[in-house]
This record gives structure tokens, C-alpha cells and sequence, in this order.
């Protein structure tokens, strides 16, 4: 069957052959402007970390202050004097700066946590991209309070998300406030960094966030309809004396763990547990690394925040596991999010049916080689075994993945990607390519990027294979995406195959094909309280060969960015929706007979919401959500919010919840559906952590407890106290409420060894 007979007549068949079109584009060379750069000089002083910038390298070091405003304009020099200085030795790359204030008052800190986050925090940060492949690079910032974050760049740092702050590693910061200005010094092992020895330039970025001045500026200039840490523009760092690899790079990182257990539910006896374990890095060359773990365990990451589900299909939750995440994007950032190949979580996480909650499933051992061959090259292969969990019937797998992308032009790449689940023999260890239950993919993806990012895209064929043979076993999909400082317009069209079912992938729904036009345009006036406003659409549509057209969503818009960091929006919602299943839109607990919407009916209906986020910068801010219109026959109102309030500097409390009122017709059933989930983060000091989390789910009459404690006793050397509970609560039976159903405690400790 050929490809060209899955879409309809019209605009898809259309934009499929733009999109070849655009595939088959040779780029025109043009003139551009030589990227700005500074020399950095090799120091054979001590530098002493203490955030006091007394050492002569400093004063040596090239000066570093021309920071160009990105928020809320980015048409001037930004208004508060920024100075960067940098400069190295044998081991480390070192960052001074000074941030100097325009206005008096405290800075805004949100806690003394690693890896804060924030749209109105103070900080300022470095990021190295150090093959010049305007793809991946790493990120290190630091706060007034000297409060540390790193994290993982990749797709060329195009959304929010393409920054992972979940990667941990060994490097040092400190910092100091002073009376006008704060000062900070940095130093980055070149062990922790992936580069290749004797490279000449490095691509780099440097900004400051000032709450205060409600800036944000960058050197080098950035537009402002782009993420700050936006790769397509950054300057180059020219090294007098290249930088050589270590020659001897290997991390050990061993865990203890002893873990108390039970089960309520099915009336097991307590369980106790004792695990060793334990990962190693080891660089096979400076850009090429090694991940080995052994019987790891992943009990102190936190707990997934649960979300109420609406909707008929599976909700996405990211993966937090520290051995997945580092060159994540080489295995995981293939497809489109409704249907990616390789999905991390599929592997050592199954979900419990008593709670809702996602659980471990038990890895052997696993090992994962990733990184550049060159500044051209990548390439990355994993492999891994987990346990069989009988209760809930997950047998022992198997898992290999391969992948390898080719840079094409300035910042496009060509990516190639295999994936095998393959399933053990149930009555022995055995293992064969062939006789058992397998699932493989091999897939295609190009990802495209022109004009510095002006216009982007996609384009990805994927193909399955198993024991049984199906139709339609593959997924097609392609975008562009055309991005300005006042428009932004966006088109989308994937089709996955009703035999395309990847089950190391996430994929929803199979069987049908999507198209989604979206777009934004972007009025800037001049006003000291709005920085620009305009409408907005959000349009898709959904068909297959079996049903015909099942489903549409269409929103209309208008948004409202304010000079204070706030942001408003008001959208229209028209949905259709039909039914090729029987379905409960309230989704009510298992032991509720509902009675479901039946298949094979269909449903228009509207609604409006109304979103608003406050000034994060308040020690109390908000975000509000209200929803309210028909829903399938009947009707919905809804109300989300989530109030935090910022104990500076040390932790935040938060209360997220989400209430829906689901009213239908009888004798289906209507629902007041509630998820409350209130939290206590409290950060002690820069290395004893304490949170508390609690989440009451309706939909599962569950409540959850997990608390966890953390010592940080040496740079990536930690000892977690992590408990969890897990309640029965129904407002209908309140003889059961708060009866247990699950409950533990683990206890960890991890020690990170360089050699």
C-alpha cells in the first residue's frame, strides 16, 4: 500500500508535498555576520572557590559584559552591568562574574535545592557546546545563595523541555552577596564534560537573570521569540592552548539499600530487603561515554505527580531515572509525542492497578554506550534486562536499542534507530533472537532547521516487526514549523498504522491519522503594564479507514504577556468526538458500576477556559485554570490551581488541585472528581533536603503519602530516607476511608568515586 493513499483529498495531500519539497531544499549559501568570540588564556594560579574574585587570573582574563536584554525586549543593551570572566588549567574549566544591581532589595531565591527553576529566579548560568554542532551542549548556573543547577541540552534548546535539569554531576560553585552586586566563581571538571581533545573553539552562551531589573540579558544577542539558551545563537570561545582529555576518566557510583515493605491489599506478610548495587562511567574517549549499572534501584527519585485523566488514553510522565537521562535525546526524541519508537519508562516501571501509581519493576543490569564519533557523528546503544513480576503479570524481558544520527548542514541531522523487546523463555533463562514473543522498530527520522531556526521540522517513517503479522505496521509523520517575532504558525500530520503498536513506545492510540495546524500572532505595544498580545488557533483533526472522521478539536484564543512576568489567555474549545468503544467519561473507580457512554456514538460539544499565572517573582504567586461548557452529553466545570508561597530562601509550600463537576444524563454516571495534592519542600541548607507530598486521587479513592529525605554529604554522595503510603478514601464509604493499602520505607546510600 502506498503511503500517499493514507491522506485524503485537500490540504494534507497538499502539505505532504511541500514537505518533500522542503526535504529535497540545498541550502543557498549566504553571507552572514562572523559569530562574536573572546580568547580564553590558560591560568597556572590556584583559583579558590569562595566567590571573592581576589585572584590575579581573573584580572588577566578577557572581560566578558556586552549582555544584549532577550526580556522583555530585545532591541538594547540590557539595563544592569553584567561582567563574565573566564579562564582554565589542566582540570577545569573556571566562570567568574560579578551582577551588579540597579535597584536595592533582596534577590529572589526560591530554595536552597539543586536544579531550581523558574521564570522570576535571580541566577546566571554558562552553557558550552563544545563540538559546535548547534545541537546539544551543557548547561551550569548558579544563584546568589550559590545554590547550583546543571542540566543536558538538546534539539538545539528549541522549547522549554529541551533542557533536562535532571542530569547530575560532579562540579563545584560558589557564591557571595555584597552591597550592590553579588559575585560568583565556577569550576567544571573537563571529566565531566564530553568534548574532543584539541578542538580550537567552543560554542558558548552566557546570561544573567535579574528578578529585580525584571531582565534577562545574554551575550551573545538572542531574539526573544526564542528560548534564552537557544543554541542557533551563540558565540565561539577560542582556546589558546586547546584542552586535552583526561586520560583516565571512570566514575563509580555503588549504592546500599535496605528497604521495609507491605502489602494490605492481598495480606502479605511484612517484607524486608537488602540491595547492593551500583553504576559506573567510564570514557571510552573524551566524547564518547560508557553507562554500566548493575541491580540499580531508583527509589529515592521522586514520586510522579499524578494528573486527573479526561481524556480515553494513556498520560505521558517524563522520565526522572539519573541513567537514562544523559544523550536521552539520541534514544528517546525520535517521533512525535503522541507516538515515539523507545520510551524510557517502559523499561524498569509497571503500574500498580491498586493505586494508580507507577512502581519498579526490578532491572538485572544494563549498559549503554553514547556520545560523538565526531562533530558529525553520533551514536548510541543500550541494552538491558529486567525482572519478571509475576503479581501483576510482567514476564522477564530483554532490551536493545540502537541509534545513530549524521549532522547535515549547520544544525539538521539525519537519525536512524532500532528497538528490541524480546521476551525470555518462560521455563529457563534461555534467550533467542527468534521463537519468542518480540517487538522490534526501525525507524527514520530527518529534523530539519533553517534561517538560525526561523523555520524547522520533521519528517520520520517507522516500521514494526513481530511474530505476527498485521497491517499497517509502521507510523509516518511530518511538520514545519515557521517561528517570528510576531508570528509563529505551525503544521503537524502523523499517521500510525492500526498494526503499529511499538511496546517499548508511547503510543496512546494507533490506527489513525492527525493533522494540526496551530499558530500565534503577537501584537507589541507601547506599554508599561503588556509586553504583546493577539489571537491564537489550535486546530486538529483526526480520521481513520475503519470510523472516518472520529475526532476534532478546535481552540481560538487570545493571550496577554504582561510586563510583570504574568500571563492570561481565554480559549474556545470545539470538540467531536466519536466513540468506537464504550466509554466512562468520568473514568469512576473499579468498584463503581458505571454505565459507560456506548461505542459507536458521536458528540459535539463546547467549552471555554480561562488561564492565569501570577508575577512568580511574589513570595506568594498562583496559576489558575477554570474550565467551564458541555462535555460529550453533558456538562463540565472545572477549576485548577496551584498557590505556592516561597519561605526565602528556604523551601516552598504548594498546594496544586483540580476539581471537575461532571454532570450527565442518566443512567450514565456524573462525578464530582477531585485531585488535591499539597506539598512541603524545605531545603535546610545547601545540602539537607526535606519534602513532604501528598496527593488524594478520586479517581483511584487513593491517597498518597511519600516523604523523603536527603543528605547531601559530598558533591553527588547522598543518603535518601524515602517513605510511602498509600490510603483507601471515598467520600461514599467512609466505614473504608483511610484503611492502608501499600506502605514502605527505604533507606539508601550512594557514594560517587572518581578515578
Amino acid at each position: 500500500m502506498y503511503l500517499a493513499e493514507y491522506f485524503p483529498q485537500g490540504m494534507p495531500r497538499f502539505h505532504f508535498l511541500l514537505s518533500l519539497l522542503i526535504f529535497c531544499v540545498i541550502s543557498v549559501s549566504h553571507a552572514t555576520d562572523p559569530k562574536p568570540s573572546f580568547v580564553i588564556y590558560k591560568t597556572s594560579e590556584k583559583i579558590v572557590l569562595d566567590g571573592i574574585l581576589d585572584e590575579k587570573a581573573w584580572e588577566k582574563a578577557q572581560l566578558m559584559d556586552k549582555l544584549m536584554q532577550q526580556f522583555p525586549y530585545d532591541t538594547s543593551a540590557s539595563r544592569v552591568r553584567t561582567e563574565f570572566r573566564l579562564t582554565y588549567d589542566d582540570d577545569f574549566l573556571y566562570v567568574s562574574a560579578i551582577a551588579y544591581d540597579n535597584n536595592p532589595g533582596d534577590y529572589v531565591i526560591s530554595s536552597l535545592r539543586r536544579d531550581f527553576r523558574g521564570a522570576g529566579l535571580d541566577g546566571l548560568a554558562i552553557i558550552l557546546d563544545p563540538f559546535q554542532d548547534v545541537t546539544n551542549g551543557f548547561f551550569f548556573g548558579l544563584s546568589p545563595a550559590g545554590v547550583q543547577r546543571e542540566g543536558l541540552i538538546s534539539n538545539s534548546y528549541m522549547r522549554a523541555d529541551d533542557l533536562d535539569l535532571s542530569w547530575d554531576n560532579k562540579w563545584y560553585g560558589e557564591a557571595k552577596i555584597e552591597d550592590g552586586r553579588w559575585t560568583a566563581e565556577i569550576a567544571i571538571p573537563f571529566k565531566t564534560l564530553r568534548f574532543k581533545s584539541g578542538a580550537k573553539t567552543w560554542n558558548v552562551k552566557l546570561y544573567r537573570q535579574d528578578s529585580k531589573e525584571n531582565e534577562r540579558s545574554v551575550w551573545p544577542w538572542t531574539p526573544r521569540q526564542f528560548e534564552l539558551g537557544n543554541l542557533n545563537y551563540t558565540g565561539e570561545m577560542i582556546w589558546d592552548e586547546p584542552p586535552v582529555a583526561p586520560k583516565t576518566n571512570i566514575s563509580l557510583i555503588p549504592y546500599l539499600a535496605t528497604k521495609g515493605s507491605k502489602d494490605y491489599i492481598n495480606e502479605t506478610p511484612t517484607s524486608s530487603d537488602f540491595q547492593v548495587g551500583g553504576d559506573a562511567k567510564i570514557a571510552v574517549t573524551s566524547s564518547l561515554n560508557l553507562d554500566l549499572t548493575f541491580n540499580p534501584d531508583f527509589s529515592q527519585v521522586e514520586v510522579d505527580q499524578q494528573v486527573t485523566n479526561l481524556d480515553r488514553f494513556e498520560i505521558f510522565f517524563p522520565e526522572r531515572r539519573q541513567f537514562f537521562l544523559e544523550n536521552a535525546d539520541l534514544f528517546s526524541s525520535y517521533g512525535h509525542p503522541f507516538g515515539k519508537p523507545f520510551f524510557t519508562r517502559r523499561i524498569g516501571v509497571a503500574s500498580d492497578p491498586n493505586t494508580g501509581s507507577n512502581v519498579q519493576n526490578r532491572i538485572n543490569f544494563g549498559a549503554r554506550l553514547s556520545g560523538n564519533l565526531n562533530k558529525n557523528y553520533r551514536i548510541g546503544l543500550l541494552h538491558m534486562q529486567t525482572e519478571a513480576v509475576p503479581e501483576i503479570n510482567v514476564p522477564k524481558y530483554d532490551y536493545t536499542v540502537a541509534t545513530a544520527q549524521r549532522r547535515i548542514g549547520s544544525n539538521s541531522n539525519l537519525r536512524a534507530i532500532f528497538v528490541n523487546r524480546q521476551r525470555f523463555k518462560t521455563d529457563s533463562s534461555d534467550f533467542r533472537l527468534e521463537g519468542y514473543d518480540y517487538n522490534r522498530v526501525l525507524g527514520l527520522d530527518y529534523n530539519y532547521s533553517f534561517l538560525q531556526s526561523k523555520i524547522t521540522g520533521t519528517h520520520f517513517y517507522h516500521r514494526q516487526f513481530t511474530p505476527n503479522k498485521v497491517d499497517a505496521p509502521f507510523a509516518y509523520g511530518s511538520s514545519i514549523l515557521y517561528s517570528s517575532r510576531r508570528l509563529s504558525l505551525t503544521w503537524w500530520q502523523q499517521i500510525f498504522g492500526k498494526g503499529y503498536a511499538p511496546a517499548v513506545g508511547y503510543l496512546p492510540r494507533a490506527g489513525y491519522k492527525r493533522f494540526s495546524p496551530s499558530g500565534e500572532l503577537r501584537f507589541f505595544p507601547n506599554s508599561e503594564k503588556i509586553i504583546n498580545h493577539g489571537p491564537l488557533f489550535d486546530l486538529v483533526y483526526i480520521w481513520d479507514d475503519v470510523f472516518g472522521y472520529t475526532d476534532h478539536e478546535n481552540k481560538l484564543g487570545y493571550s496577554v504577556s504582561f510586563q510583570n512576568n504574568a500571563n492570561l489567555s481565554i480559549n474556545l474549545k470545539n470538540t467531536y468526538t466519536y466513540l468506537f468503544n464504550d466509554f466512562d467519561p468520568t473514568r469512576s473507580p473499579s468498584e463503581v458500576m458505571a454505565v459507560p457512554l456506548p461505542d459507536s456514538t458521536s458528540y459535539h460539544y463546547n467549552n471555554v477556559d480561562l488561564i492565569f499565572l501570577s508575577d512568580p517573582r511574589r513570595l506568594f504567586n498562583y496559576e489558575l485554570n477554570l474550565v467551564s461548557g458541555q462535555y460529550f452529553n453533558g456538562t463540565r466545570n472545572g477549576i485548577r490551581g496551584k498557590f505556592n508561597y516561597r519561605i526565602q530562601p528556604y523551601g516552598v509550600v504548594s498546594l496544586d488541585m483540580n476539581y471537575n463537576k461532571i454532570k450527565l444524563p442518566t443512567p450514565f454516571q456524573s462525578a464530582d472528581i477531585y485531585l488535591v495534592s499539597p506539598r512541603i519542600d524545605l531545603t535546610l541548607s545547601r545540602t539537607v533536603f526535606f519534602t513532604t507530598f501528598f496527593q488524594y486521587n478520586s479517581q483511584f479513592s487513593n491517597i498518597n503519602i511519600n516523604s523523603r529525605f536527603q543528605w547531601r554529604f559530598k558533591p553527588v554522595s547522598d543518603l535518601f530516607i524515602v517513605y510511602t503510603d498509600n490510603y483507601f478514601y471515598d467520600f461514599d464509604m467512609p466505614q473504608q476511608n483511610f484503611s492502608p493499602k501499600t506502605r514502605s520505607i527505604v533507606i539508601k546510600l550512594t557514594y560517587w568515586f572518581n578515578m
